[in-house]
């Protein structure tokens, strides 16, 4: 009896588990976001005229004092990371032209809310912008169980937006 209680426990668990890893390096991300030809990294300083913005779109303190990005043309890419539920989530996000043209998760370490990894959900935020008030012009539908992991990737899509517009690549 002990073996098929085990084996029921692992078939369970397994999707979350077998969930978390590593899905793209930022490396990876970035040269395919650049077509193999990566500009140099640049610095996004935040300023104390910054930090209320952004700290209300991410709806916590940040302590951060510059964000890393690349950018060319009108285009610009960013690794950025956020809690989920315990772990953070590390999520590359490719802003054209002031809307989101693309969004990966690079790396998943939550339990939960795994889902989001899969392209039915982030398809949802190509084209997205963002509003004058720091909301996406588009609705994100939400998946049951993975309400924080939607949440945190529904937040760094608005800071990847409203980052950009404080680049010269706007």
């Amino acid at each position: 009896m002990k073996p098929i209680i085990l084996f029921l426990l692992s078939i369970i668990s397994f999707p979350a588990f077998s969930a978390q890893g590593i899905y793209q390096t930022p490396e990876a991300f970035l040269l395919k976001a650049f077509d193999s030809k990566l500009p140099k990294p640049k610095a996004l300083w935040i300023t104390k005229k910054l930090k209320p913005a952004i700290e209300a779109i991410m709806a916590h303190k940040m302590r951060m004092l510059r964000v890393r990005y690349w950018g060319k043309n009108q285009r610009t890419a960013w690794v950025l990371e956020e809690i989920g539920k315990e772990k953070p989530i590390t999520v590359g996000i490719v802003i054209n032209h002031n809307k989101i043209e693309r969004i990966k998760v690079l790396e998943f370490r939550e339990s939960r809310g795994w889902e989001v990894i899969h392209p039915f959900f982030t398809e949802q935020f190509k084209n997205a912008g963002l509003q004058q008030d720091h909301y996406l012009s588009s609705d994100i539908n939400g998946i049951s169980g993975a309400t924080l992991s939607v949440r945190a990737l529904t937040k760094l899509s608005r800071l990847a937006l409203f980052l950009h517009q404080q680049t010269p690549f706007k």
